[in-house]
């Protein structure tokens, strides 16, 4: 990801996806913005929500895994997710894609904020289960692209309905699989796995779940 996205830097207009775009909007300060806020904000969510998901490293430096948290939560939702809006009003593909886009966006920035307000309401077990589901939707654009690849030359789809495709399954399909291992018990494993204070904390949600409390 990071290789696709450093060419970019450039801010040459003329290049790679921005050459599948009009005239017009490459000239569009609106689209420039978002288009690499995005691209870039995107590129280190990425990278911050897989370290969040590393549970030796919230042992030895929980306040180092508490601030990235932050970092991850406020660059999806104040750049990320926003940006992808900008972006959505412009993508390629007609009503189809556009809508596709901007409910990934809008998803994403839900599950998101879910994923924060758990954590502030010191409820480990949903905060675990929210970001799960958050970094699944974070985890669309590397989708997206195996996807299309293995559309194109496994299935030879047309470039159309290839990507018109992925569009939705990139990210809808990666909200299901992470449902599935939610509901799987892959948050509880993590809440043990990050150390017994946090195992002990989702021991007594259940317990209190169960009881109707």
């Amino acid at each position: 990801m990071l290789t696709m996205v450093l060419p970019y830097l450039s801010f040459e207009k003329g290049i790679l996806f921005l050459t599948t775009k009009a005239q017009a909007i490459n000239d569009n300060p609106w689209f420039r913005v978002g288009f690499y806020v995005h691209i870039t904000s995107s590129w280190w969510v990425l990278v911050i929500g897989l370290l969040q998901l590393v549970p030796a490293l919230y042992r030895r430096w929980p306040r180092l895994h508490r601030r990235l948290g932050l970092v991850y939560v406020g660059s999806i939702l104040g750049l990320a997710a926003p940006s992808g809006l900008v972006l959505a009003l412009y993508a390629n593909g007609g009503l189809s894609a556009k809508v596709g886009f901007t409910l990934q966006c809008v998803v994403w920035w839900l599950v998101t904020w879910q994923a924060y307000r758990a954590a502030r309401q010191r409820r480990w077990l949903p905060h675990a289960e929210w970001m799960l589901r958050a970094y699944a939707v974070t985890l669309a654009a590397m989708s997206l692209r195996l996807e299309s690849y293995g559309l194109y030359y496994f299935f030879q789809t047309k470039p159309i309905e290839t990507y018109l495709t992925v569009v939705w399954l990139s990210w809808v399909g990666n909200l299901l699989l992470a449902e599935v291992l939610v509901q799987a018990g892959l948050a509880r494993w993590y809440l043990r796995a990050f150390g017994p204070l946090a195992g002990v904390q989702a021991t007594k949600q259940q317990t209190a779940v169960a009881a109707g409390i």
